[in-house]
């Protein structure tokens, strides 16, 4: 199993980027997100350069430019950092934890019953109790 790296908030928006369509050109990279964030083009370099090194985001030079692209898919990041979160609140702090997310979310109809099969698939069995 490879090494997920460890994402920060501002990377994030970088890798949604990149997760939406790739391979992405720098250009590419700060026109989308300078439409979300007031971050300068030398801000978004070094997030890329930082994704670059933590093996997250792979690239290509095309002539004089360099294309971008993620080597880590969204749900392998969003599932490490779900296992992080997770030890953090381990045993008794995990309800209430659980409990204040799903109260504070504002969930579909179809999210709500998707949230009920979880549930009942982790209903301990006879032998379990």
């Amino acid at each position: 199993m490879k090494k997920i790296p460890r994402i920060s908030e501002a990377e994030w928006q970088v890798m949604k980027v990149l997760w939406d369509q790739s391979p992405r050109t720098t250009y590419e990279i700060v026109a989308i997100l300078s439409k979300t964030t007031n971050w300068k083009r030398e801000t978004i370099r070094t997030l890329t350069n930082r994704l670059i090194q933590k093996k997250a985001v792979g690239y290509e030079p095309q002539g004089s430019r360099y294309h971008y692209y993620p080597l880590v898919s969204e749900s392998e990041c969003i599932r490490a950092e779900t296992e992080s979160f997770a030890e953090r609140f381990e045993g008794d702090s995990m309800v209430p934890m659980l409990a204040a997310f799903v109260e504070h979310a504002k969930l579909s109809a179809t999210q709500i019953e998707r949230l009920k099969q979880i549930l009942e698939g982790k209903r301990p069995t006879r032998k379990q109790r």
